[in-house]
């Protein structure tokens, strides 16, 4: 059975431009998300009376429920539409958003996080693959140059946005802006975006689904509650160890299935003998694991140390936000025209270089300005590394694999963000633990506030330099991508999704 798009789908897929700005609504609200909590932690802390550990989980937790998905909300995508997909994750974020701002406890703050990282998984891979359908092969550098830049914006945006929020209307406020946001990007996407996109019957893999999900729960669970339980029992004769070795034999057992799953994998391990794919998408993980690693130590270092307010610490973050947003249409489009390893590879260094300068900067009594010099410098490694690296890692993709693809893709990138957090968070924890207090009185001596500052400087300094080994690992899978100009250089020009007879069109 075959269907053609309608007369609106077909008029806006001459404007693709106009349907990539609809769709990057939603993908800048979901990246935003992933990094928006870290400056709200001390007023989430104090308004909700939690521990540090219960508000790593509030950001973890939007990070697993997120990241978890992913690749069955590719195969839903390529199975009932992408845009009827993008707007159902689209509402139940925007909802979720609400039932955030409206939380009054801890416990119910993670539960509605957790259903607002469904929302965003479901939106997420649709993103991607819509703009492999909507540009030819020619144009694809840039929009995915926007795309990715979208991201990498998005995550200095974050801490910028709620700092301001935080400090003139609260910690919930961080929530509920994204309220009206989504409700502009349902609309706009109603209008702008096209229907009629591929759909394919696609077997859902319950079993990897199953697999995949409690294995990264037991991994994250582990690694981020360890300090909390001093690495010993969790429950009976359950211990942290035997909680994080179960989710890797989990993960293992996953991944085993994925290769020999009669039927159709949740995860076709063939497109990992893409080159283009495989090494963009470690290299993805590794930029994730770095961006949400860096903001627990750099907030906690500003308005501990540097004792700024949320909104002096929002204001901090503008150069990471300019810089970033400069950098990655120009490096998307950069690597139209040269191969796309060297720029993926040249943010990867510039951002290890940055955080390197961060390093140097966080001392009891650093200055404002060097901090600022070096985020801006860390925020071009970021947009020039996070927008080329879609267009290699699809590429090589035929159009019936870009769902799997890009769910893939998404996916791999969001483990990297969720164990980056997590071992970031448990770093962090275990350096402050080892001060000799964690909170300062407020008639401490002189000598008492210095010797803290310099404590804690030193904590988040030294933790900071995990994302940088990270950063430079996933530099060495730049230098494994394939060298060729353009990934899409012997590719056909895409057909239009009006075309009667389109592959595009095909249901079943």
């Amino acid at each position: 059975m075959t269907t053609t798009a309608n007369t609106t789908a077909a008029t806006n897929a001459k404007n693709p431009w106009a349907a990539l700005s609809a769709l990057c609504v939603g993908f800048f609200l979901i990246m935003m998300d992933t990094t928006i909590v870290t400056v709200a932690i001390p007023g989430i802390m104090s308004g909700l009376d939690a521990d540090l550990n219960q508000i790593t989980w509030v950001h973890s937790v939007y990070l697993l429920t997120y990241a978890v998905p992913l690749l069955v909300a590719g195969r839903l995508g390529d199975r009932f539409g992408r845009k009827p997909v993008f707007l159902a994750g689209m509402a139940v974020f925007t909802a979720a958003s609400l039932w955030c701002g409206l939380s009054g406890s801890a416990e119910m703050l993670m539960a509605a996080r957790a259903v607002q990282g469904v929302g965003a998984a479901l939106m997420a891979p649709q993103t991607m693959a819509f703009v492999t359908t909507l540009f030819p092969p020619d144009r694809r550098g840039a929009a995915l140059g926007i795309w990715g830049a979208v991201a990498g914006l998005a995550t200095t945006v974050g801490p910028l946005l709620g700092g301001f929020l935080v400090g003139s209307a609260g910690w919930q406020w961080i929530f509920l802006v994204n309220v009206p946001i989504g409700l502009a990007g349902l609309a706009m996407t109603v209008k702008l975006v096209p229907g009629g996109q591929p759909r394919n019957r696609r077997r859902f893999d319950l079993l990897g689904t199953l697999l995949s999900g409690l294995g990264l729960l037991a991994l994250v669970f582990g690694l981020q509650n360890g300090q909390h339980y001093d690495w010993g029992t969790v429950a009976g004769p359950v211990t942290v160890p035997m909680v994080i070795a179960a989710g890797v034999v989990l993960l293992v057992v996953f991944v085993l299935w994925q290769r020999f799953n009669p039927r159709e994998p949740l995860m076709p391990l063939s497109l990992f003998r893409r080159r283009h794919f495989s090494t963009a998408a470690f290299a993805a993980a590794a930029i994730g694991f770095a961006v949400t690693g860096l903001y627990l130590p750099l907030t906690l270092y500003m308005q501990a140390v540097m004792e700024l307010s949320p909104q002096q610490a929002g204001l901090l973050m503008v150069p990471v936000a300019v810089s970033s947003g400069l950098a990655g249409p120009l490096a998307g489009t950069l690597s139209d025209r040269v191969p796309g390893k060297w720029v993926v590879l040249a943010g990867f260094l510039i951002f290890a270089a940055g955080l390197g300068m961060i390093v140097l900067a966080m001392r009891p009594e650093g200055g404002v300005w060097q901090l600022a010099g070096a985020l801006f410098f860390a925020g071009i490694g970021t947009g020039a590394a996070f927008a080329p690296m879609a267009n290699v890692a699809t590429g090589t993709l035929p159009v019936t694999e870009i769902g799997a693809g890009a769910g893939m893709y998404n996916s791999i990138r969001q483990v990297g963000c969720v164990i980056g957090a997590a071992a970031v968070g448990v770093l962090m924890q275990a350096q402050l633990s080892s001060l000799a207090t964690e909170t300062l009185a407020e008639n401490a001596t002189t000598a008492e506030r210095h010797a803290f500052h310099e404590g804690l400087a030193q904590a988040s300094g030294t933790t900071l330099l995990l994302p940088v080994v990270v950063l430079l690992v996933g530099a060495l899978a730049c230098l494994l991508m394939p060298s060729g100009k353009s990934a899409h250089a012997s590719e056909p020009a895409a057909k239009p999704l009006d075309a009667p007879n389109s592959d595009l069109q095909k249901v079943g």
